[in-house]
C-alpha cells in the first residue's frame, strides 16, 4: 500500500482577515437647539370626544322625533356627533 507524502512546507489554513481602514476624523452628529416651546410648555386644550353611547342616545331621539319612520340611520349618527361635539 502506497505511504502518503508529507511536504515540508507549512500549510496555512486561512489568512487573518485584513482591518479596515478607519476614517481619520469621525463624523459629528449636529444636535438641534433647543425651541422656545421647550423652555416655556404651551397648554393646548383638547376637547373630549362624545362616547359612543351618547352619540347613539342622541341620533335615536332623531329618529324618534321623525316618528319612527324614514330618514338614514348613518346621517343621524354624523348628525348626533357632530352636534355633540360643537358643545
Amino acid at each position: 500500500m502506497p505511504r502518503k507524502r508529507v511536504s515540508d512546507k507549512e500549510i496555512i489554513v486561512s489568512a487573518p482577515v485584513p482591518s479596515r481602514h478607519k476614517p481619520a476624523t469621525a463624523k459629528r452628529v449636529k444636535r438641534a437647539e433647543p425651541t422656545l416651546a421647550a423652555e416655556a410648555p404651551v397648554t393646548q386644550v383638547i376637547p373630549a370626544r362624545p362616547s359612543q353611547e351618547q352619540i347613539a342616545s342622541l341620533a335615536y331621539s332623531y329618529w324618534v322625533a321623525r316618528g319612527c319612520q324614514g330618514g338614514s340611520p348613518e346621517e343621524d349618527w354624523l348628525r348626533a356627533e357632530h352636534e355633540l361635539a360643537a358643545r
